[in-house]
């Protein structure tokens, strides 16, 4: 199975829905967190951290009300199994924090890449 990202760390800037920024701010976050992937750690600057399956590294900064930056590190000497359910995993956490599902955020990425912003 591949991996939405190349072994090493990787960062992402992804946007936030219009309207959204209120489900994850003050700390709203760290519900989603803890209901996705269980444990994270909080960091001095605000941010968090965590790993769970083939996600060897994850940390999630909000940038600003538009804006999440995560970055990962990944183990890409796990099972099939274990990337599969990364994966989503991943994706539920993205779209939780972002408001986007992974159909529109590949969709928005397109477009940006089409309008040359990438």
């Amino acid at each position: 199975m591949r991996f939405p990202f190349p072994e090493g760390e990787q960062m992402q800037e992804y946007e936030i829905r219009r309207g959204h920024f209120p489900k994850i701010d003050g700390g709203r976050i760290e519900d989603i967190l803890r209901d996705v992937f269980g444990k994270f750690e909080k960091k001095e600057d605000g941010s968090y951290e965590t790993s769970y399956g083939a996600l060897a590294r994850l940390y999630i900064r909000i940038k600003d009300k538009k804006t999440l930056l995560v970055e990962t590190t990944m183990n890409s000497k796990v099972d099939d199994s274990v990337a599969g359910e990364t994966i989503k995993k991943y994706n539920a956490f993205l779209e939780a924090a972002t408001g986007f599902t992974a159909k529109e955020r590949s969709k928005r990425l397109q477009k940006k890449a089409k309008e040359g912003e990438l």
